[in-house]
């Protein structure tokens, strides 16, 4: 039946889903039966308030009847209502215990949300990031990374808001807020989560599509938030490596400050 609703909706709705530029069909599935649950109490309901309406009309010389309680009904009420509940929720912690299991083989690119724009790190050359401390955060060091761990020294540097990714390559996205509470949001990717000061959240996703996509903030961090928006850049192995090439490493953005 859900595949039929979902084939139906596709074909008369102009507002469907847009084309999957990622792994996340999951995602729409779980949805897909969120709606069908809700829809169909929703007309269930509503019919049976109408029945009401109708049968129990004012009529005269009719006088209701008080009953406090019906344990026959509240049974069935209880069962059929946990049934639903757990129906919509199961569905979507299977979907959340693979959100967050990172392929052994995803990159890694870390977000950083500050008001009101994104920056991203990578990996560099050794593939593991630095250690970061936002009280290290200043206007030469804005990624807050420690220059005494080696393992820092070599990582790449985004201070645009524009990031390229390797289509069909597995990602984790690492994400950091150095202000307010955030949220990566990027709806043909089918994922999102919030950046909570403090602390550092994680998902993963496969690009599958190249092309350019939106980068949103779904979370109202301020009177600029409607701005924090970016770019990420879907593309094959030889664009990437030429727009890789182009970043700069903390070391060398260490130099290029100190000589300012």
């Amino acid at each position: 039946m859900l595949v039929v609703v979902s084939v139906v909706f596709s074909l008369v709705s102009p507002w469907w889903f847009t084309p999957l530029a990622s792994n996340w069909g999951t995602i729409d599935t779980t949805l897909n039966i969120t709606f069908v649950i809700t829809g169909i109490v929703f007309v269930a309901l509503t019919l049976f308030m109408a029945w009401c309406i109708f049968r129990y009309r004012h009529r005269p010389g009719s006088r209701a009847t008080y009953e406090p309680e019906n344990k026959k009904l509240e049974g069935w009420l209880t069962g059929a209502t946990s049934v639903g509940i757990v129906a919509m929720l199961a569905p979507g912690l299977v979907v959340w215990d693979d959100y967050i299991s990172v392929p052994a083989d995803a990159t890694v690119v870390e977000v950083v949300g500050q008001q009101w724009t994104w920056t991203f790190r990578l990996p560099g050359q050794d593939g593991v990031l630095g250690t970061v401390d936002s009280r290290r955060i200043t206007a030469e060091n804005p990624f807050g990374i420690n220059p005494d761990d080696p393992k820092g020294q070599d990582d790449v540097l985004v201070g645009s808001n524009e990031l390229h990714l390797l289509v069909d390559k597995p990602v984790k996205i690492l994400l950091r807020s150095i202000d307010v509470l955030h949220d990566f949001y990027v709806p043909q990717f089918r994922a999102k989560m919030d950046l909570v000061p403090g602390m550092v959240s994680y998902f993963w996703f496969t690009p599958t599509k190249a092309g350019t996509v939106e980068i949103l903030c779904a979370e109202l961090c301020g009177v600029g938030h409607s701005m924090m928006r970016g770019t990420v850049i879907v593309e094959d192995q030889e664009a990437y490596q030429t727009w890789l090439r182009d970043q700069p490493t903390f070391t060398q953005s260490t130099a290029e400050a100190a000589t300012k």
